[in-house]
């Protein structure tokens, strides 16, 4: 989700070690960095897939993220403010600079330590493309030049493969096969499928940024293979068959995998009961039916992904040495997205994730959530960061939230109901300065939550609620989703191993036909 390296970068050189522990390399993938993109990018990838789409991560924000300073809190568009009589958090810049020059994450004898035991390094990506899909921002350039602020949502932010599907076959043409039916899968030149390329190497498909790395862009293939299998085995048998059960089975996995793992099973049932009822406690958009995306979700929590990075990872054991990558290195070797697949790097799944029937071991392992930024993160390349300003992702977090208005950690949690920690037990730097206000940015502060309350496994109480509970509220009011068509949907088989039972390794067991 940030630019690619500069060609010739060698910066990065990985042995299997390094790579399943993720200390060395480069990296460039992020999880919830939706507020991060370029105003027009996401809405030129779907207005055109054939047209190619510059992304400058970490740099820019979203058309309307701004909403808080720009048009006040009490105002929502296609964002706003969650928690409205919070006041935004101001302290000053030296802080957080301060605080974010304490985010990189040491080097020692077993870097191992940072693994997360929990969660597979496959659900970072799995996040990334839920983002992606949950903030595409397909509102026509026209309507985006009148209302440059985004007070009007155009675009609801549904769960809706939109990326995956974009306009359909009518107007996207070329994301679909002849049929009109199926979603075009290829079998390029180094002898693997592939998503449908442009001359130029980059993927035709409804949103670019699916195609910034070789991880989600072959996940992204996964959801194309899905479809396709439903419509072989005739499972479906039409287009818009194909397109729901696709979208149904994502939804489950989105509540009952990415959900339960990242936030805890207990935290879902919080807020969604067995009848498919979402019950909202805090998010309470304006308009359910086209609802806002709070800044406290995307410009804070969501970004608990950041956290979970690592340097590089192990894609394949067909070879000696295995295949593995770093995200940036050397021309050819890592991880950029936008070119046709190389065979070595082709993904065996079941290193990210559990593949019902597969090897369980190597696979990679998320990092924890904690306080701390893999290096790669912590000093972002020139070629992300090309403004003149810091190459710190931890610092343009920090300060991005300041920017666009979001309120104190501590104000949330109180809010929230929950004992709020202190600066000291956040380990803030100077925790007793007065510039702090005796609190702390909501972004670390739920990195730290997570690292102090759940050993960095998953996110802690506040955060893991806020996630939670913006997912399924977004989720709630899609009258085409299967809260709302058929709140009794089960996957069953030959999809899955048993009604009820599925998560994203019976998603790829069943795409790839293994």
């Amino acid at each position: 989700m940030v630019e690619p390296a500069a060609h010739g970068d060698k910066s990065t050189k990985l042995g299997r070690r390094t790579l399943l522990a993720g200390t060395a390399g480069a990296v460039a993938a992020s999880v919830g960095t939706g507020a991060l993109t370029p105003p027009c990018a996401a809405v030129a990838s779907a207005a055109a897939p054939d047209v190619p789409a510059v992304w400058r991560h970490a740099v820019e924000w979203t058309r309307g993220s701004d909403i808080a300073v720009r048009a006040g809190r009490d105002k929502e568009g296609r964002f706003g403010v969650m928690f409205k009589h919070a006041e935004a958090y101001a302290p000053p810049d030296e802080l957080l600079k301060s605080l974010a020059a304490q985010m990189g994450e040491p080097t020692g004898p077993n870097p191992t330590d940072f693994d997360n035991p929990r969660i597979p390094a496959g659900f970072t990506f799995l996040g990334q493309f839920i983002d992606h899909d949950m903030t595409l921002d397909r509102t026509p350039l026209p309507e985006q030049q009148t209302d440059p602020r985004a007070l009007t949502n155009f675009d609801t932010p549904l769960f809706d493969l939109g990326s995956l599907y974009g306009r359909g076959p009518d107007q996207d043409p070329g994301l679909y096969e002849a049929d009109r039916t199926r979603m075009r899968v290829v079998r390029n030149a180094n002898g693997v499928d592939d998503l449908p390329r442009r001359a130029d190497g980059g993927a035709i498909i409804g949103d670019a940024r699916n195609d910034e790395n070789l991880i989600v862009a072959q996940l992204h293939l996964v959801f194309a293979k899905f479809h396709n299998r439903l419509l072989e085995t005739g499972l479906a048998t039409s287009l818009a068959e194909a397109q729901r059960l696709t979208r149904w089975h994502y939804q489950w996995i989105i509540i009952h995998d990415f959900l339960e793992q990242v936030a805890g099973a207990e935290v879902v049932g919080r807020f969604l009961d067995n009848k498919g009822k979402v019950k909202r406690q805090f998010y309470k958009p304006k308009n359910p039916h086209r609802p806002m995306i709070p800044i406290e979700y995307s410009v804070a929590a969501y970004r608990f992904g950041h956290s979970m990075i690592r340097a590089g990872y192990l894609l394949n054991t067909r070879t000696t040495p295995p295949a593995a990558a770093a995200i940036f290195g050397a021309e050819g070797s890592d991880l950029r997205g936008n070119r046709p697949l190389p065979a070595r790097l082709e993904i065996d799944w079941w290193h990210f994730f559990d593949v019902p029937g597969k090897p369980t071991t190597p696979r990679n392992r998320a990092r924890r959530i904690d306080g701390k930024l893999s290096l790669p993160l912590f000093n972002l390349p020139s070629t992300v960061v090309s403004d003149g300003t810091s190459a710190s992702l931890a610092e343009r977090n920090l300060i991005r939230g300041k920017r666009l208005g979001l309120p104190a950690g501590q104000d949330v949690a109180r809010l929230m109901g929950a004992t709020p920690l202190t600066n000291a037990e956040l380990g803030l730097p100077d925790p007793g300065n007065a510039g702090w206000q005796g609190k702390a940015p909501l972004w670390f502060y739920l990195l730290k939550e997570a690292e102090l309350t759940r050993s960095g496994e998953r996110l802690g109480p506040v955060g893991g609620r806020l996630v939670a509970e913006v997912i399924l509220g977004i989720m709630d009011p899609d009258k085409e989703g299967f809260l709302k068509r058929n709140p009794g949907f089960r996957p069953a088989a030959p999809i899955a191993p048993a009604t009820g039972q599925f998560r994203i390794g019976d998603f790829i067991k069943f795409a790839q036909n293994l």
